[in-house]
């Protein structure tokens, strides 16, 4: 899941989404324990997405920026004649 699609949640989804994600991470554990699990790469994503989750809820106990910022477009120098 997309840190975006986090920032968009308000604080009650966040931490629905958190509890989600932490039963899905336990049970997934429990299939890569018993081999069941054929995409150990699984966990490695649903780690990610909770700590991305747990970041924005952070940033926003914080009162930090909540929407990413955008790259400002860069311009070339005038060649001189």
């Amino acid at each position: 899941m997309k840190a975006n699609n986090f920032f968009e949640m308000n604080n009650e989804e966040l931490v629905k989404k958190i509890n989600e994600l932490k039963a899905e991470l336990f049970n997934l554990r429990f299939k890569h324990a018993t081999n069941q699990l054929s995409n150990p790469m699984v966990l490695v994503t649903c780690k990610r997405d909770i700590a991305r989750a747990k970041t924005v809820l952070r940033q926003r106990e914080l009162g930090l920026s909540v929407e990413p910022e955008k790259a400002a477009k860069k311009t070339r120098a005038k060649k001189k004649a």
